[in-house]
């Protein structure tokens, strides 16, 4: 079989945008964007890559998803334009922000397009977790710090048991929320409850990696307070660990808007 490139019959690529840098991407991605009939984006990815690599003549389809949003497109609407477009002939893009394996339902869109015998590639992103690591300047593992990370998520949708909650406390690991800043207090709170120390530093990175991006940093004793009033943007992530204090040591960017946003709102 030759390359996906190289096949007459549709394809599909799936891929990672990057954190929203739209220099953050791969050589392999910006081929496939200028080679794709049809360009499936999700809400968290800079509209500059599209517009610098893909061809003229693609049809951009804004496929987000988005908490508590009524406009957010379903994953069974996503999977069904893949296959469509495919079976169609197309080359597909599925464009995804940060990492295809990272909190972005690709198993979903994999099952789909194994089912329908459809050829796929799989072109991986950097993640918002490296992301905000890199441009904040704290490092998610460091000797004598941190050995390990975990990547989480904290939000309605899922559950973790008391016997999680007391790992996720006493644990040295650095730990990196997901989709968790609306609910950043609570998540302090439930650490506290299982004893993890009071003034560990907590930071909230906005829009990592861009123009835009916000920092905040607390600890879990005092994120309560010293968050209030603040309504965090998406995409937001969630550091808490002792690294978090390496920022002001090795903190060298400087964005250079306060205000808006290089993705597309729902």
């Amino acid at each position: 079989m030759g390359t996906l490139a190289q096949q007459t019959a549709g394809w599909v690529t799936l891929a990672g945008a990057g954190p929203g840098d739209a220099e953050l991407i791969t050589l392999r991605l910006a081929r496939r964007l200028a080679e794709a009939d049809v360009i499936l984006t999700d809400r968290l990815v800079n509209a500059d890559i599209i517009h610098q690599h893909a061809s003229p003549g693609a049809e951009v389809i804004v496929s987000g998803k988005k908490g508590y949003s009524s406009l957010s497109m379903q994953q069974s609407e996503i999977c069904e334009l893949m296959i469509t477009h495919a079976f169609a002939g197309k080359k597909v893009v599925r464009l995804k922000g940060g990492d295809v394996a990272i909190f972005s339902n690709v198993l979903d869109e994999l099952e789909a397009l194994t089912a329908n015998q459809i050829p796929f590639d799989i072109i991986p992103g950097i993640t918002a977790a490296s992301a905000a690591s890199a441009y904040t300047g704290i490092p998610l593992t460091a000797r004598g710090i941190s050995q390990g990370v975990q990547f989480l998520s904290f939000h309605a949708s899922n559950f973790y048991s008391s016997e999680k909650w007391k790992s996720l406390a006493s644990t040295n690991d650095t730990l990196v929320f997901y989709m968790s800043a609306r609910k950043v207090t609570d998540l302090a709170e439930l650490l506290l409850r299982y004893t993890r120390k009071p003034d560990t530093p907590i930071a909230v990175v906005e829009q990592a990696s861009t123009i835009h991006q916000r920092f905040f940093e607390s600890t879990l004793r005092n994120c309560a307070a010293e968050f209030a009033g603040i309504e965090f943007c998406s995409p937001s992530l969630v550091i808490i660990g002792d690294v978090v204090s390496l920022h002001k040591q090795f903190n060298w960017f400087k964005p250079t808007v306060s205000e808006g946003s290089v993705f597309v709102e729902l």
